[in-house]
């Protein structure tokens, strides 16, 4: 089954909606086209007029919520939809999705424009959001397919499979349009498959390259998972599957992807080595898929500590000299901060204190400890400081926000005799401690603290030209902080927000979307 529903009478006024493939390097200053509204992945933006002086005014103007007259086939759609959806905004359109499901919502009224609905099999657990090229809207589905609609309509135009549900793959990550080429790539929280991105035509769905996160033997970097047979075989379930939307360097033409763990997760034993290219940092060539580079910010990954975070890009001074430099604050607790066109390291500072020994090797690779392996009996180490909710960059004070857990702890078992097991996780990890999410203000150049605050939460942060700080806080709210001091200005309960804020600004007017639950809230200051 699959179904379209749309609002007869709005249907005309989406006759010009589109988007040049061109303003995707440069989006107009108020809208918000992709997930991270631009490519760097900054979700930075120039809007001003909600700003620190008054943003305690902020009214609700409109409120989408997902009509459970079509409903997904799954059940719990208020947690599923919390997981991390983010809605992009193109012309008099918001368009916004849950698996199996893409809406469009006209953006002054919260009107709903059309809504198209594909059952699937496969995980259900979360999509993280839509991307567009020209007159198309692209999303991925739970049994890995990626499917093209029309943008003023929402008819289907083509889809593809691109991975396979049997082997548990999926496709969650909001795709990226970079030139001519749609990119995607895998997510496999259940797949014991090697984590793939592939480059599609926008036009036709063909495919037109495939990378893949663990190499053929053989290949370069296949020596890093252990030679002979029983290597092989481990290889052929590797993992690595970057499920997060990449960010993207024009001039360079480069991706820049951050890949998940290995597989088998907790049992090291099985895949002796550093096992690239999981948990790693890969720049690939836009137009064939090519290496150019990688930094693997966790070599021999044994506790799930990924590379997901979003790999933020900018043009700034590091230590008195102009830079193309990429940022991102890992799961395993440190901020790396290296050269885009080279990969070289330039900062690998921890953001959070934990048991977890920090020693690093000479380009700032935290050497693994064996003392903190998983085992049969368990031992104690850090969950993840973040995960991939992604963070913000604002040049106007030079800060890196990111919602942390700096204190979330988890017990971490081996299953006995898993060392020559070449499949699953291999064990099981036990969370021992909840605190509270923080939210931290980094200072680029070394990596220290500038500000925390408790008002972090599950999702991600936006940060604007209005000296303002967005993100989910505890509790199911949302709060505007000063950029410059965290200070909270302005919050409200909307309900689960594991989601991202956006905003633009249409007929003269600022909205900041707080997307929560199945809803979207879109708040503005009154109208006089």
């Amino acid at each position: 089954m699959k179904k379209v529903s749309a609002v007869f009478a709005l249907a005309g006024c989406l006759c010009a909606q589109g988007l040049d493939p061109e303003s995707l390097a440069k989006p107009r200053v108020g809208e918000w086209p992709t997930y991270y509204g631009d490519y760097s992945g900054r979700r930075f933006s120039q809007l001003s007029q909600i700003n620190r002086s008054n943003v305690g005014s902020l009214t609700l103007a409109w409120t989408f919520t997902a009509n459970p007259a079509a409903p997904p086939t799954f059940e719990g759609l208020e947690r599923v939809a919390a997981a991390g959806s983010v809605p992009i905004r193109v012309g008099n359109a918001v368009y916004f999705t849950l698996p199996d499901n893409v809406w469009a919502v006209d953006a002054q009224s919260g009107r709903q424009l059309w809504h198209y609905y594909r059952p699937a099999p496969g995980s259900h657990s979360v999509n993280f959001g839509a991307g567009m090229y020209k007159s198309r809207i692209f999303f991925g589905t739970p049994d890995a397919h990626v499917v093209a609609l029309d943008a003023r309509t929402g008819k289907k135009l083509w889809e593809v499979a691109v991975g396979d549900v049997k082997f548990g793959e999926a496709i969650t990550m909001a795709p990226l349009i970079a030139g001519n080429h749609v990119i995607v790539g895998s997510s496999g929280e259940g797949a014991d498959t090697p984590g793939f991105a592939v480059a599609l035509d926008p036009e036709t769905g063909k495919t037109q390259w495939k990378w893949s996160a663990v190499p053929k033997p053989g290949k370069t970097g296949s020596e890093t998972w252990m030679s002979g047979k029983s290597g092989e075989e481990v290889m052929v379930h590797g993992g690595g599957h970057p499920s997060m939307t990449p960010t993207y360097d024009p001039d360079l033409n480069l991706l820049y992807l951050g890949t998940g763990s290995p597989r088998p997760t907790f049992a090291g034993e099985a895949r002796v080595g550093d096992n690239l290219y999981t948990s790693s940092i890969v720049a690939l060539n836009a137009e064939n898929g090519a290496v150019v580079w990688y930094y693997q910010t966790t070599p021999h990954d044994t506790h799930a500590w990924d590379a997901l975070a979003t790999p933020v890009l900018a043009d700034l001074e590091f230590k008195g000299k102009p830079r193309r430099l990429l940022l991102q604050a890992n799961r395993n607790g440190r901020l790396f901060v290296l050269d885009r066109a080279t990969g070289e390291s330039l900062l690998s500072a921890p953001y959070v204190t934990t048991n977890w020994p920090n020693e690093v090797n000479g380009t700032g690779q935290p050497i693994p400890q064996k003392d903190r392996e998983p085992r049969p009996d368990g031992v104690l180490a850090p969950t993840g400081a973040t995960d991939s909710r992604p963070a913000s960059f604002s040049p106007n004070t030079n800060l890196f926000y990111a919602n942390t857990d700096p204190n979330r702890y988890s017990i971490f078992y081996r299953w006995s005799g898993s060392s020559a097991m070449p499949r699953g996780r291999a064990g099981v990890e036990r969370v021992v401690s909840r605190p509270d999410s923080v939210l931290v203000a980094l200072d680029y150049q070394t990596g220290r603290t500038r500000w925390t605050s408790d008002a972090g939460g599950v999702g991600g942060v936006l940060s604007t030209a209005g000296g303002l700080v967005i993100t989910s806080g505890a509790n199911g709210s949302v709060a505007a902080l000063d950029a410059d001091t965290g200070k909270v200005l302005w919050h409200s309960r909307m309900g689960a927000m594991a989601n991202s804020a956006i905003t633009y600004e249409l007929g003269g007017r600022q909205y900041i979307i707080t997307p929560a639950g199945a809803s979207l809230f879109a708040w503005a200051l009154p109208e006089r």
